[in-house]
C-alpha cells in the first residue's frame, strides 16, 4: 500500500539498476516521486524506467561511473536538466571488495577501489546534490552505509573502513548544511538479499548462513524493507531527523 509519501518530489538514486536501489526506484515512484535513476548498467536501468512508466510513474535513466567524479557530477546535474530542481537523493551504490579476506591479504587495488566508489563518489555526489538543493527550498540526502561500518569487519576491512568514513561524512554534512535546510542521514543495513550478498557467498561459502544466524529475526532483509526506511527519511514526515545513522539490521547490531 502506498500513501503518496513522496508526492511531487524529484529524487536521484544511485545504484538503481538492482538490489536496494531498484527496489527504491519502484517504491519512490509509487509514492509519487519523479525518479532519476543512475547506475553503470544502462540497459538494466532502462528496463526499470519502462516498468515505472508502464505503472504511470515518472522515471528517467542516466549512466554513472562512480569511480569517475566527472561522471558523478554529470549524473546529478541530469536531474536538474530534467526537472529544474532536486528535492532528494538516495546515494545507495557501492562496491564489495573483489577479494574478501583479512587486512594483510587486502590488495592496494581493492583499497583504491573502495575509496573511489564507497567514499569519494559519495563525497562528490553529496556536494553536487546539495548545490542543486540550495537553489530551491532545501532537500534531503540519504546514504547507504553498512552494519559493517559499526564494528570490526575482518572479512571486509577496506569496505568497512570506507563505510565508517561515510558515516562520519554523513554526520558532518548534516551539521554543515542544516542552515541550508538540507537534511542528511545514513542507513546501516545488515544482511540484505541482494546480488552483492550472492557475490560474497560465492567467494566465501557459508556467509548467508552466518548472516542469517546472527540476526535475532533469523532472516535477511528484503531490498524493499531498506527502501522503505530511505523513503521515510526523504519525506517531510522525517523533517526533524538529520545527522542520524539508523540501523536496519534485524537487531543484529543490538
Amino acid at each position: 500500500m502506498t500513501t503518496g509519501l513522496l508526492t511531487d518530489k524529484v529524487i536521484f538514486i544511485t545504484g538503481a539498476s538492482r538490489g536496494i536501489g531498484a527496489a527504491a526506484a519502484h517504491l519512490f515512484a509509487a509514492e509519487g516521486a519523479a525518479v532519476v535513476l543512475a547506475a553503470r548498467g544502462i540497459e538494466a536501468l532502462e528496463k526499470i524506467v519502462a516498468e515505472i512508466r508502464a505503472d504511470g510513474g515518472v522515471a528517467d535513466a542516466v549512466q554513472l561511473d562512480l569511480a569517475d567524479s566527472a561522471s558523478v557530477r554529470t549524473a546529478v546535474d541530469r536531474a536538474h536538466e530534467l526537472h529544474g530542481r532536486l528535492d532528494g537523493a538516495f546515494n545507495n551504490a557501492a562496491a564489495i571488495q573483489s577479494r574478501p579476506g583479512p587486512l594483510d591479504t587486502t590488495s592496494d587495488a581493492d583499497i583504491e577501489e573502495q575509496f573511489a566508489v564507497n567514499f569519494r563518489a559519495h563525497w562528490t555526489a553529496m556536494n553536487a546534490e546539495a548545490a542543486l538543493m540550495r537553489r530551491g527550498t532545501g532537500g534531503a540526502i540519504v546514504n547507504t552505509s553498512s552494519i559493517g561500518s559499526r564494528r570490526a569487519n575482518p572479512a571486509l576491512p577496506a569496505y568497512g573502513a570506507m563505510k565508517r568514513a561515510l558515516n562520519s561524512l554523513t554526520e558532518t554534512a548534516a551539521v554543515t548544511w542544516a542552515a541550508d535546510r538540507i537534511r542528511v542521514n545514513g542507513i546501516t543495513p545488515g544482511g540484505t538479499a541482494t546480488e552483492m550478498i550472492d557475490t560474497w557467498e560465492a567467494a566465501t561459502p557459508g556467509v548467508v548462513d552466518m548472516i542469517t544466524s546472527s540476526s535475532p529475526l533469523r532472516r535477511m532483509a528484503e531490498p524493499r524493507e531498506i527502501a522503505e526506511l530511505a523513503a521515510w527519511l526523504l519525506s517531510d514526515r522525517a523533517s526533524i531527523v538529520t545527522g542520524a545513522i539508523i540501523p536496519a539490521d534485524g537487531g543484529a547490531g543490538a
